[in-house]
């Protein structure tokens, strides 16, 4: 649901931007509010509700969701819109503060990188499913009447919650250590650096990926372009739940060069067709499972107020993808996009190789 009323816009971004007679990078930011909301908010809320039941807290930000989705649904206000884009990201500070210490919780240490894994897969299926559905129902239907599907999916997964998942109690504020004392334990500030790049580059290109085919006269094409994306990546995934446990440091080193492949073929070849479908057939594959390569790489390394402060990076940079690639966008118009993931991957292969004590080693750390 976090990733369905994130990345949805992304798929639709022309015509939301023609009917809230706005610029498309003016509506890119509506992927940056919601991030920035994200990034802002994970640390903040999650010592406010430190007590909190969890399940009263999942409830209440599903509901927040519901709510938001339905306002972008009917709103013609382009400020209204963006407000409610805010209240649904934090709303997903609170979604993902809870979902990785679930998993680790309820799985052996050997085996936590798998858990995050599955708890993780709702990611690449939302974009290899929901999104290029939600893009192509867009184009049949209008993207309000989209919006309003994901709403009846948040009511649908409200009344899940309720029978199905299982409550659990808060903790005690003082039991709780500063989250930004993580900074300070080795390999933190690393695979922090290459969650900030890696999300950053990904964001630049995702968020106006339909401006960016557009560009190359591909726009009638999109849906299916996003679809071949998003079964790449969840076949990443797949791969990264069978093997994050043994294989964390290769696994990153090579979801980060086939990004780095992918971003040259757009760079040079993407008046091709096929040659853009070769190459977001490995950008999905170097996608799909980077968030559960580095949420599991920054809990190794500093538990979870590591994972806090990939919450806040990870949300921050996907905020500076939509303004970064607004910037790009109006100063050199959509072809720059790949260039600039060229920029930041380099350095990130670069970190991942050679941090190889700490941040990603050849064999994990064994974790109570």
């Amino acid at each position: 649901m976090g990733i369905l009323t994130e990345a949805l816009p992304a798929g639709v971004l022309p015509e939301m931007a023609r009917d809230l007679s706005v610029s498309e990078s003016a509506m890119g930011q509506a992927l940056t509010v919601y991030a920035i909301a994200t990034g802002v908010a994970a640390i903040p809320l999650s010592v406010a509700t430190v007590a909190w039941r969890r399940k009263q807290l999942l409830l209440l930000a599903v509901t927040a969701f519901a709510v938001a989705n339905t306002v972008t649904a009917l709103s013609s206000n382009y400020p209204l819109t963006m407000a409610f884009r805010l209240v649904a990201g934090v709303a997903a500070a609170a979604v993902w503060a809870e979902l990785v210490g679930y998993a680790r919780r309820l799985a052996p240490p050997h085996l936590q990188g798998r858990a995050i894994a599955v708890t993780m897969a709702g990611v690449p299926l939302a974009l290899s499913l929901g999104i290029p559905l939600g893009t192509f129902l867009g184009g049949l239907f209008g993207w309000r009447l989209t919006f309003g599907l994901v709403t009846l999916v948040s009511v649908a997964l409200l009344g899940w919650i309720t029978v199905s998942v299982p409550d659990a109690p808060g903790q005690r504020a003082e039991a709780r250590e500063p989250v930004l004392k993580a900074l300070s334990l080795p390999g933190v500030a690393a695979v922090l650096f290459v969650v900030a790049a890696y999300v950053l580059a990904h964001n630049i290109l995702y968020t106006y990926i339909a401006t960016f085919l557009d560009a190359y006269d591909m726009g009638g094409s999109r849906d299916v372009v996003l679809l071949v994306f998003g079964v790449a990546s969840v076949v990443s995934i797949w791969i990264t739940g069978a093997l994050v446990d043994r294989r964390l440091r290769q696994l990153t080193i090579v979801s980060s060069a086939l990004f780095l492949v992918a971003a040259v073929l757009l760079a040079v070849l993407a008046d091709n067709l096929v040659v853009v479908y070769g190459a977001m057939v490995l950008w999905g594959l170097g996608w799909g499972g980077v968030t559960t390569l580095l949420q599991t790489a920054v809990t190794d390394a500093g538990g979870d107020r590591g994972q806090a402060l990939l919450v806040t990076t990870w949300n921050a940079f996907m905020a500076g993808g939509g303004a970064v690639g607004g910037i790009l966008l109006d100063g050199f118009g959509a072809k720059s996009f790949p260039w600039s993931v060229l920029a930041l991957m380099a350095p990130v292969l670069a970190v991942v190789v050679i941090a190889r004590r700490h941040a990603f080693p050849a064999r994990r750390p064994r974790t109570e």
